[in-house]
């Protein structure tokens, strides 16, 4: 077996893959042209951010089952491609933890003492001592947004310079947190209290943009912001505003929306101290992911089970035919599921009806929990999605059942968060006709797919007529409805799919109706 090694990786990873077995040929970085030419002959091939792995090069590549990223971010892989042509797409998302932590709390204590500005001050020979006079972290309270791996270190590592440590994330549970010394709070509440706060989260859907100015707007006055994660996640322009009204004091940014960055207005403010995304640039870091890629590069080369696939679960070919049709629909179940229940997560219980009780049940697990872990420090997949909630402290538990009374196939899905329960299920009409059939105790054939409005109310005449009112007056058609009930006049669910997204206040109009007990936007 041969691996093409590219971008200057580490040597150690040469040498891991030669002890397994395995032919390494390094070569200096090539042009999209000279790796589509190079490609066809190699099973396996290593590359860090520089390499562009396109569509074109894995369409060229005749041979290769296995793509390893010598560190964390994919961005740089076409990850569908490789799906699609059944290639192993790996990364090395422990080997940098230690650096970026550090890394971040290297740009704290810079941003609260004004290590650089206090340097190049006197580089240029000027004695400012007291233009440059900072602020002690200790009895200071930090607001971590992510407790992922690097947020945790982060936390611990400041713990012990005196800080107190509040925390956001929704998929951290009281019990960790407790363990861990930080208190959970919510946005709103970290915003307010916290004196620096430092990003720890990926660049998502829900984290772009999330501090803008109307967050700004709610922050304490003197905070100290640090953003060593994704460039994204900050709303640049708002954050230069805050900056320059006095209610931001400064702020430390290893990444940036666009790099190199073109927006120059933060990054030239005085109170702004920056880096050219360093964060997981130290040589231990370096030779850590590419140590840790070759291994299981070697591993998945070899058939070994393996780690860090981003793509593909590590299960037998048969095992994985049987269970691949039921995968949209584990994943569907647990964005529902999460949607609905109220708290912060703490148990997960997945149960399985039918002939695909069978089976070796993880990949679908791992796809609900996938489903259920919307906001990470990292992509969840199949391989990580089990470990990254056992990481937060989530309890996971399985139960099968080969026999259901109903269907010949059925994933229930049960989601447990300071006392709220919720359950969903849902099975499969034909080959890959996704349906909902139950909801707390109410069932429904509903297609999980789109945007549902989900609303428990009594049975009673009207309600329907006034929920299609609201919903007609605002421009919303409804594609689909259907109530579940147990008894006439008794409570009920209404699911309805309509065809375009719901704004708040409609749903807001639509809980208000008399009857209706709650209503809900999910997103599938």
């Amino acid at each position: 077996m041969k691996v093409l090694v590219l971008d200057n990786v580490s040597e150690k990873a040469v040498a891991v893959l030669e002890e397994n077995g395995i032919e390494a040929d390094v070569s200096p970085t090539l042009s999209q042209e000279e790796l589509c030419a190079k490609i066809p002959p190699y099973e396996g091939m290593i590359v860090r951010s520089q390499t562009k792995v396109t569509a074109e090069v894995i369409a060229a590549a005749k041979n290769l089952k296995v793509i390893g990223r010598a560190g964390v971010g994919v961005d740089n892989i076409d990850v569908n491609a490789a799906t699609r042509k059944g290639i192993i797409v790996m990364n090395a998302p422990d080997g940098n933890t230690i650096s970026t932590a550090e890394h971040t709390v290297a740009m704290i204590m810079a941003l609260s003492r004004n290590v650089p500005q206090a340097h190049a001050s006197l580089k240029e020979g000027r004695w400012d001592r007291k233009k440059y006079t900072g602020v002690e972290v200790n009895h200071k309270t930090l607001g971590i947004i992510g407790m992922g791996r690097i947020g945790t270190e982060v936390a611990r590592r400041m713990q012990g310079m005196g800080m107190t440590i509040l925390a956001m994330d929704p998929f951290l549970t009281t019990e960790k947190a407790e363990r861990i010394g930080v208190r959970l709070v919510d946005l709103e509440t970290l915003l307010a209290e916290a004196d620096f706060i430092t990003i720890h989260t990926p660049l998502t859907a829900e984290t772009k943009g999330l501090i803008n100015a109307e967050n700004l707007q709610k922050v304490k006055k003197g905070v100290r912001i640090i953003n060593c994660a994704r460039g994204g996640i900050v709303d640049e322009e708002a954050l230069a505003d805050a900056i320059e009204a006095g209610v931001v004091a400064g702020a430390a940014l290893d990444v940036f929306a666009e790099e190199p960055p073109a927006y120059r207005r933060l990054i030239e403010l005085p109170q702004v101290v920056v880096t050219p995304h360093l964060g997981a640039s130290t040589k231990e870091a370096q030779v850590n992911v590419a140590v840790d890629v070759a291994v299981e590069m070697s591993r998945a080369l070899k058939g070994e089970p393996f780690k860090n696939a981003v793509n593909i679960p590590s299960v037998r070919p048969e095992v994985l035919n049987a269970l691949r049709p039921y995968f949209s629909l584990a994943e569907k179940l647990g964005m529902l599921v999460i949607q609905l229940v109220d708290g912060r997560l703490e148990r997960v219980e997945v149960e399985y009806f039918g002939e695909i009780a069978g089976y070796d049940t993880a990949p679908l697990t791992n796809l609900v929990l996938k489903g259920v872990q919307r906001i990470l420090e990292e992509e969840v997949n199949l391989v990580n999605a089990a470990y990254l909630a056992k990481q937060r402290g989530i309890k996971i538990a399985e139960r099968k059942e080969t026999v259901d009374k109903d269907y010949s196939n059925r994933i229930v899905v049960r989601a447990f968060a300071n006392g709220d329960q919720r359950v969903v299920a849902g099975t499969l009409f034909r080959a890959k006709d996704e349906r909902v059939v139950e909801i707390d105790g109410y069932h429904f054939e509903v297609v999980p797919h789109g945007n549902l409005i989900i609303a428990p109310h009594l049975d009673q005449p009207g309600i329907i007529g006034q929920v299609g009112n609201i919903l007609g007056a605002a421009g919303i058609n409804i594609a689909f409805m259907q109530v579940g009930r147990k008894e006439v006049g008794g409570k009920a669910i209404m699911v309805l799919t309509v065809d375009s997204p719901v704004p708040e206040e409609i749903v807001q109009k639509i809980a208000e109706v008399e009857g209706i007990k709650s209503a809900r936007l999910v997103e599938l």
